[in-house]
């Protein structure tokens, strides 16, 4: 990362995308940061001013602008996100401004009361021991672990405890149906992969650099060849 960031500096890189696990790093190199950057301790978007290095946050936007590309509403929602990494620290921050009533977390390192509250105000710490218990009260579980990535056939929950109507969304992208999305679909549960977020967090970061947002649906069918092609 250092290096990429020198890059920056010395003008031979105009912006940069980052991932985990390099978000906090990121967010602890930059010169200046956007609002939500700041309060999440998370940078997924490097683009430069003037010489200094600014972080931004899409991720949680991102998933919130997918989700409406679903017609999965976030108004009055009960909200249930496994892991508490950058992009789950992002997503908890979007989707609070979308409209959620209740936001419950859960990680399987513990989590900060004073640092959720931050962030999420009267958001709810659940141990990841007790995950299961409160999966009756939840309309909507967002898996922001990487339980599931790249043939990991574990599941970051069991969706038999889940309600049917619990829509399930899956952070991870590759592959396209995860066995969290398989195990929860089979139960009834609608669930939404995570690829649509990956397309929007970049179409905002491409306004960023470029001052305009692309056709998400150009980057979407761009995408899903690249991973046929990974197969």
């Amino acid at each position: 990362l250092g290096s990429v960031l020198d890059l920056c500096r010395g003008g031979s890189i105009a912006g940069a995308s980052v991932t985990m696990p390099l978000k906090t790093l990121a967010y602890e190199s930059m010169d200046h940061l956007t609002d939500a950057a700041r309060v999440l301790r998370s940078v997924n978007t490097v683009s430069m001013d003037d010489g200094l290095l600014i972080g931004h946050s899409t991720d949680g936007d991102g998933l919130v602008d997918a989700l409406l590309e679903e017609a999965v509403s976030l108004v009055g929602a009960s909200v249930f996100l496994l892991g508490w990494g950058g992009a789950a620290r992002s997503v908890a921050d979007a989707v609070k401004r979308a409209g959620a009533d209740r936001v419950l977390i859960t990680n399987r390192s513990g989590t900060d009361a004073d640092e959720l509250q931050s962030i999420v105000p009267d958001s709810l710490a659940v141990p990841w021991s007790e995950r299961g218990d409160v999966c009756s009260e939840i309309d909507l579980v967002i898996n922001c672990t990487s339980v599931g990535m790249g043939g990991d056939p574990s599941l970051p929950l069991d969706p038999s405890r889940l309600e049917p109507s619990t829509t399930v969304v899956d952070l991870v992208y590759h592959p396209l149906d995860t066995p969290f999305m398989v195990s929860a679909r089979r139960h009834g549960c609608r669930v939404v992969g995570g690829l649509g977020m990956l397309v929007h967090q970049a179409a905002r970061q491409q306004e960023i650099w470029l001052g305009r947002r692309p056709d998400a649906s150009i980057m979407k069918a761009q995408a899903l060849q690249a991973l046929a092609e990974r197969r």
